[in-house]
């Protein structure tokens, strides 16, 4: 595996180190359960708090709000379908959009089919909704509007700021899936009005099994998971204790490299780019303007190639890219990001995303270009 490259960090991160002895050693020293009362137990229950305060910090929030689930999808359908069960009496009209992540236009249908209304807003060719069409699609039974604040597909940046202050404004809940969002773009749930986000430690370099969801104190939700009285009754089970301290080192970690790194992901994001234009034929799926889009995340087009055929070639050559969300890579449909953007199906079947991170280097970028220009002549030759 030492020869792979991998651009799939959309997907996946891989487990910062120091982060993975942490939780070796969280595993070995402090299995205690964190509910028990006696005294061996307090360390795991400290693990906990002192990550909710690490998070805490990294978002302005207050570090009480914080609870744990097992990642990014749980989070979003506990945010969703929780504040629905919690409101219906009030309304049952929910706003989202048409380019959001499974876990949110999944948990949408099922809404639908228990007798909610979804508004899915549009986008633009960028990936960007309109702030006016937001507004004219509230009514006064709305209830939630769920944002995903980066597409994972596209890199787009959303006016979260602007929709939290439509939300405070208007008296409606306001979920923001930060999954992509958390490691490239800093959030202050305080000044954007945010009453819900969801997060993954998976993305920033923490463990898979574990994410979190912010919920504003005095928010009306319901639980998702039913049980015990862990985590002031909100969400049941035993706590992953181990995970949770790998999540509080990757957090802890980025805090120290957020700057510098988003500014060398920029740097090579843009030389991958050009590097790719000189393919020819190409377009750029998303965002064009810089504050648009973020740091690591680069979608084109290859007029005239299927993305099966290339995505194999570059598997080949040992090159790790991705054609879309990894939770729909089984799916033979185009991706419904891209077709949300206008692209037709053909367009949207011959596009591949690049996603870069902590790991890649300026040599691997530079192979990639080069492998990439065989196979796609290679391919436009037959």
């Amino acid at each position: 595996m030492n020869s792979m490259i991998y651009m799939d960090y959309a997907a996946t991160t891989k487990l910062d180190d120091f982060a993975m002895e942490q939780m070796i050693e969280c595993q070995k020293t402090m299995y205690g359960n964190p509910s028990s009362v006696y005294s061996f137990s307090r360390a795991s229950k400290k693990i906990i708090d002192e990550c909710k305060k690490t998070i805490g910090t990294l978002i302005n929030g207050f570090f009480k709000d914080i609870y744990f689930t097992s990642g990014g999808t749980e989070s979003i359908n506990w945010a969703i379908r929780g504040v629905a069960d919690a409101n219906a009496k009030k309304g049952k009209h929910i706003i989202t959009t048409c380019i959001e992540h499974h876990a949110t236009l999944e948990t949408c249908k099922y809404l639908e089919s228990q007798g909610f209304e979804i508004t899915y807003l549009p986008v633009d060719k960028e990936g960007k909704i309109s702030l006016k069409k937001l507004k004219e699609a509230i009514r006064e039974d709305t209830i939630l509007i769920s944002i995903i604040y980066v597409n994972n597909e596209i890199g787009s940046i959303q006016p979260v700021k602007e929709i939290g202050k439509i939300c405070n404004k208007k008296n409606i809940i306001f979920h923001v899936d930060a999954v992509q969002a958390i490691g490239h773009i800093l959030i202050d749930v305080e000044e954007y009005s945010i009453d819900l986000m969801s997060f993954s430690a998976h993305k920033i370099h923490g463990p898979k099994g574990i994410g979190g969801l912010y919920i504003r104190n005095g928010l009306n939700i319901k639980p998702l998971i039913l049980g015990g009285a862990q985590q002031n009754y909100k969400r049941a089970g035993t706590e992953n204790v181990p995970g949770i301290c790998g999540f509080k080192f990757a957090v802890d970690k980025l805090k120290d490299v957020f700057d510098e790194e988003n500014e060398r992901l920029r740097e090579y994001r843009n030389i991958l780019f050009e590097g790719i234009k000189e393919v020819g034929k190409i377009k750029l799926n998303g965002p064009v303007e810089e504050h648009f889009k973020v740091s690591n995340i680069l979608n084109i087009q290859f007029e005239g190639i299927e993305s099966e055929t290339l995505l194999f070639l570059l598997d080949q050559s040992k090159i790790m890219v991705s054609a879309g969300s990894a939770c729909a890579s089984g799916a033979l449909d185009p991706s419904h990001v891209l077709v949300g953007i206008g692209l037709t199906e053909d367009e949207a079947m011959s596009s591949l995303r690049f996603s870069i991170g902590r790991y890649t280097t300026r040599d691997e970028i530079k192979k990639v270009i080069d492998i990439l220009k065989m196979h796609v002549t290679h391919l436009r030759e037959l």
